[in-house]
Parts: C-alpha cells; structure tokens; sequence
C-alpha cells in the first residue's frame, strides 16, 4: 500500500478497508478500558496472557478506546519523517515519525512498525506477532495519554504498597528500582509499576497509578531473590550459578516477572496512595548505607532522575499546554510529599529496613501529631 494521506484517519481508514480485526481482547487499566481488536489470533492470545491480570470482567462497558492492530507489510508513507534524537548518554536512532493535522505516526526503524494516534484511532501495523512488546508498549502508552489528560504527572520510577503505604521507587539509570520493588514484594508488597508511574496531588495527598508492564530483571536479581529463581530455565541457571556476581550484575540477558506466578494472586493493581518517594543514589564501591530526607528544590539532580518527558507517544500540542518538562512544576506538585534519598553501598535488604524504619518513624509521629 503505497499512499499520500493527509490525516491519521486517512490512513487507518485504508487499513480498515483491507482488514477485518474479528479478534478482540478488553482491558481495564485502573478506570480505563482498552479495546484491542486485531487480525491474528496468535497476537490476541499472546496479549491476553501478558496482560491476564486486568482483563475487563465486564463487557457492556464501553472503551474509552480502542486500539487496532494489522498483521501485515507497514504502508508506504510518502511523507518525509523526522529523526527522533537519541536520549543523552545513547547514540542509536530507533525511531522517526510524521506529525499530522490530527495526530502523529511512529515509525520503528529497526522492525519496521508503525504506530498511528491521534483523532480518536490509534492503530499498530507491520509484524505485531514478532514484535508483540512493542505493541505492549503501544497500549500502555495510550493509557498514560488519558492520565496525562486527566492531569497526572509521568515519574520514571517503580511502586510498590508495602506495610500499607505507597512507595514509588526512582534513581539514576541501573540504580535498581526494579529490583528493590522485588525485594518489597518478596516482603509482603503488592506490585503497582514497573518502570513508569503516574502520579497527580489532591487535597495535599496524592495518587499513584502504575503501567500494566511486566519487571524485566537480570539472572543476578533473579537468582538474589527466593521468589524469582523460577523465572530463569533450570538449563540457565546452573549456567549463572558459574559466574561471579560481577559478571552477573553486568548481563544483559533479561527475563519477564509475572507477579501473580511469582508472588501469588492479586497481588498486582494500579491504583495506590503514593506517601514516599525513595531516590537511589548508591554506589557498589561503597560498603554502608545511608539515608536522608532531601527535598527535590534543593536537590535539582535527583528530581531528574525522578521525571520522564511522555516521548513520541504523547501529542506535543499537549505536551506545551499542561507544561510537563518544567522542573518547577514538577517541584511544586511534590513539595508535599517525603522525598527520602538511599546512597552509600549497593544493599536491598538493609534499603528494605531502611524503608520500614522510615515509615513507622514518619507516619507514627504524623499520627501521635494529628491526635
């Protein structure tokens, strides 16, 4: 299909015409439902088993949206796309898109899909079953599109319910967010994100609200935690057992984590009070641990370890109007909220007590103040 459209619908009409999508799956992600209807069943199954824990129990709601995925050759666009720069510290161009009147097309240049929103359709085209994390990706992306249209804020950071309390999780890239939101759940949390985290401040309390997306850990967190040995194959893991942790820390070999085969049922939602933030800022060449509440106005690095720009999957009108990249805003939706910085020494079960002490200490005098 070769075509000059002018609009997003342009071009998803011309994919409607061709393909019928007689495969469903409904979703409900904290107060949104997402239709998926698509053309192969291989692809609604493997969908339908990443996101088991929020299938829609009832049907006569309608979406909020719905997403269309075409298993076929991406359109040939003859538009000019434009390079997306690489994040600082990368240098790989993965994507390139086309802005249009009612929306945006992404273009993967390493696989070849397409991803098309705006004007009420969002559509995924090219080859979905052999890419289905990106399709994944996709539909967790138009779910943080309507939080961020509600008012929320995007955190690059983890959460976690534990003894109670929301906890989100954030630090430098491989401070180990994701692995120390395993080691609280190995403690009795309840999973809430992984990676992304929506949060939005109300009445001087606040909310945070995960992505349905799986943890993804290395062999070394797997095999640190009693929980997670199960992830890793029996063949692999007598593999890594030869290796030193060293090695391990530095593989890049990663592994999905389904919380309710590793911790058990409901044991994963996406809706919580967010009453802590912890910041990672360790080194492994330290040997103790420390701690300190630190604010983000004074500590301007951290906050940006915390913030996420939405990317190429939010439109950039939207983006300008609610004004998210700005730090001070960022600042003044979190000057309510305890913002406890964990430095030192690399260790999770001592960040696992340090957390659980500054609960009982914080909240405890909070409730003896409020009596």
């Amino acid at each position: 299909m070769n075509m000059k459209k002018e609009t997003i619908q342009d071009i998803c009409e011309s994919l409607e015409a061709e393909h019928e999508t007689p495969y469903a799956l409904n979703l409900l992600f904290d107060d949104c439902r997402i239709d998926l209807l698509t053309d192969s069943k291989e692809l609604c199954r493997d969908l339908e088993s990443y996101f088991k824990a929020f299938i829609a129990k009832e049907k006569t709601r309608a979406p909020n949206m719905v997403v269309k995925a075409f298993q076929t050759a991406a359109p040939k666009i003859n538009h000019e796309f434009t390079v997306k720069q690489p994040d600082p510290g990368k240098t790989k161009i993965k994507e390139e898109y086309i802005d249009f009147p009612d929306g945006r097309l992404v273009r993967k240049r390493l696989t070849g899909m397409m991803f098309l929103f705006g004007g009420n359709r969002n559509a995924a085209v090219g080859p979905c079953v052999q890419n289905s994390n990106q399709i994944i990706n996709f539909i967790n992306n138009r779910f943080m599109e309507a939080k961020l249209n509600q008012g929320y804020f995007l955190a690059h950071a983890a959460g976690v319910i534990w003894e109670g309390k929301g906890i989100s999780m954030a630090g430098f890239s491989g401070m180990g967010k994701s692995t120390l939101a395993l080691h609280l759940m190995s403690a009795g949390g309840t999973f809430v994100s992984n990676d992304r985290l929506l949060f939005k401040k109300n009445s001087g309390d606040y909310k945070m609200v995960g992505v349905a997306k799986l943890p993804r850990i290395n062999p070394g967190t797997a095999l640190s935690n009693r929980h997670l040995k199960n992830v890793i194959p029996d063949e692999e893991k007598n593999e890594f057992h030869k290796l030193s942790n060293d090695e391990l820390w530095h593989l890049e070999q990663k592994y999905d984590v389904f919380i309710d085969e590793c911790f058990g049922p409901d044991k994963f939602t996406l809706n919580a009070s967010m009453d802590l933030i912890v910041m990672l800022n360790w080194n492994r060449n330290e040997k103790n641990i420390r701690s300190r509440f630190v604010d983000f106005e004074n500590r301007k690095d951290l906050l940006r370890a915390f913030m996420k720009s939405p990317g190429l999957f939010y439109e950039p009108e939207k983006i300008i109007a609610h004004d998210y990249l700005s730090e001070e805003n960022y600042i003044r939706q979190l000057q309510d909220i305890r913002v406890l910085e964990i430095s030192g020494g690399v260790n999770f079960d001592q960040a696992v007590q340090t957390i659980s002490k500054t609960l009982n200490e914080h909240f405890s005098s909070k409730a003896t103040a409020q009596q």
